[in-house]
């Protein structure tokens, strides 16, 4: 089994900043890549970033320059640095981690979601 459990959500005030972490455990063999996304109420959920295991990334345009995707490739975490956040940004954020098996099946994981309030 694998569990993905996030951390570091919370209530901010607009130009301020947030970290979550994400922390992946139980039988893992290959993790590709990582990401989180979000869900704002009434929205579908949407990418927000990711990150391969080489260490590419891939943001959104709505956070591109704010926030920072990032991966402790030891630690199986991934994590996302946000800068300047604004009202817009709130929403529960989702990890995401796209794993091969030992056998060579793929799927992909999400995480029990963090909620992240920024108010104006």
């Amino acid at each position: 089994q694998v569990q993905l459990v996030e951390s570091g959500g919370g209530l901010v005030q607009a130009g301020g900043s947030l970290r979550l972490s994400c922390a992946a455990s139980g039988t893992i063999f290959s993790i590709n890549a990582m990401g989180w996304y979000r869900q704002a109420p009434g929205m579908q959920r949407e990418l927000v970033a990711t990150i391969t295991s080489g260490g590419s990334t891939n943001y959104a345009d709505s956070v591109q320059g704010r926030f920072t995707i990032s991966r402790d490739n030891a630690k199986n975490t991934v994590y996302l640095q946000m800068n300047s956040l604004k009202p817009e940004d709130t929403g529960v954020y989702y990890c995401n981690a796209d794993m091969t098996s030992r056998s060579g099946l793929g799927r992909a994981y999400w995480g029990q979601g963090t909620q992240v309030t920024v108010s104006s």
